[in-house]
């Protein structure tokens, strides 16, 4: 199974996830790309879907379903541990509220397809409200393999790396993680993440510390969760 990051509106990502001919496209915002790719490499796109419903993630699906009578799956409906079959392959759907409620993530293989719920240094806003909700589902990402590939709906990192150094200075990770970003394919993996995305660092030592200095409840993952989402 490979996949294709398209990007779209300045920072927005598209995707393809393909295999064996067949492909599944994710927050289509970048139609007429994703249609060149697809006929060049001789792609079905059998299926279209989005990460959630906001607006800039959705506008690429009329056109798309229109241009190829492709299956649309709405992330509204879907439960947590469907899957979709792509040439023999399958992707896996879990639901990962907190951004938005109908927020989903998708599994293929080795890497995640995490929309705004999980960015690269950051995570999205909660606009849903319910962070006990978005916390559980940065718990149940933050469970997968260390080496898993995290794509994600936005290209935030130069603005993300430079709030994380406003609240760890001192991070030696973070040049690494600049170094290693090329906005052409915008991906990290799971364990970079716990190096310095803020938001997956709650249970770090020099994370707990500065929470702790800044006189922030540490008691609980939780807690200090909430006090990096609520203060930072």
């Amino acid at each position: 199974m490979k996949i294709r990051q398209f990007r779209y509106a300045s920072d927005n990502l598209a995707y393809l996830v393909y295999s064996g001919g067949d492909a599944v496209a994710i927050d289509a915002g970048a139609v007429d790309e994703m249609l060149a790719f697809a006929e060049d490499r001789k792609l079905t796109i059998r299926c279209v879907t989005n990460t959630h419903t906001h607006s800039d993630h959705t506008l690429g699906n009329p056109r798309l379903l229109e241009a190829t009578g492709a299956e649309f799956v709405d992330c509204r409906r879907v439960v947590h541990g469907q899957h979709l079959p792509v040439g023999g392959s399958r992707i896996m759907i879990y639901r990962t509220p907190g951004h938005m409620p109908d927020c989903v993530t998708f599994q293929a293989e080795g890497a995640l397809l995490t929309g705004d719920t999980l960015f690269n240094g950051t995570v999205g806003n909660c606009f849903s409200g319910d962070l006990e909700a978005f916390f559980e589902s940065i718990r149940f990402l933050m469970r997968f393999d260390p080496a898993t590939l995290i794509y994600a709906g936005h290209d935030y990192v130069r603005e993300s790396m430079a709030f994380a150094r406003s609240i760890e200075p001192d991070n030696p990770h973070i040049d690494r993680y600049l170094a290693q970003y090329d906005p052409s394919r915008v991906v990290s993996t799971l364990a970079d993440e716990f190096l310095v995305n803020p938001f997956l660092r709650f249970n770090d030592p020099a994370m707990m510390r500065i929470l702790e200095a800044e006189g922030l409840p540490t008691t609980s993952e939780y807690e200090r969760w909430r006090s990096l989402m609520e203060v930072y």
